[in-house]
Parts: C-alpha cells; sequence; structure tokens
C-alpha cells in the first residue's frame, strides 16, 4: 500500500502496515516509509 511520506515529500510503499482504528471508527494504516524510516498514515482501506 503507498503512502505520502511528508519528510521525502514523495508516494512511498509502506513498510510493516499496520490496520489501525480511528477514534471515530474509521479505518487506517500506520507504517513507515522504507528510505528514511517515518511513520507514515493512510486513511481508509
Amino acid at each position: 500500500m503507498q503512502a505520502y511520506c511528508m519528510k521525502c515529500r514523495k508516494k512511498v510503499e509502506m513498510r510493516n502496515p499496520k490496520a489501525v482504528t480511528l477514534k471515530n471508527g474509521r479505518p487506517a494504516t500506520q507504517g513507515t516509509c522504507p528510505s528514511c524510516g517515518t511513520k507514515v498514515f493512510r486513511i481508509g482501506k
């Protein structure tokens, strides 16, 4: 799954994606950027 990395300023393929649920019940996916190691986040399935 792809997400936007704020540090690299580009879309990257998420490493170690993990499904999470936001406070309002919406699904999201959280992982890390493969090049810089920063957390990346994407709302939705």
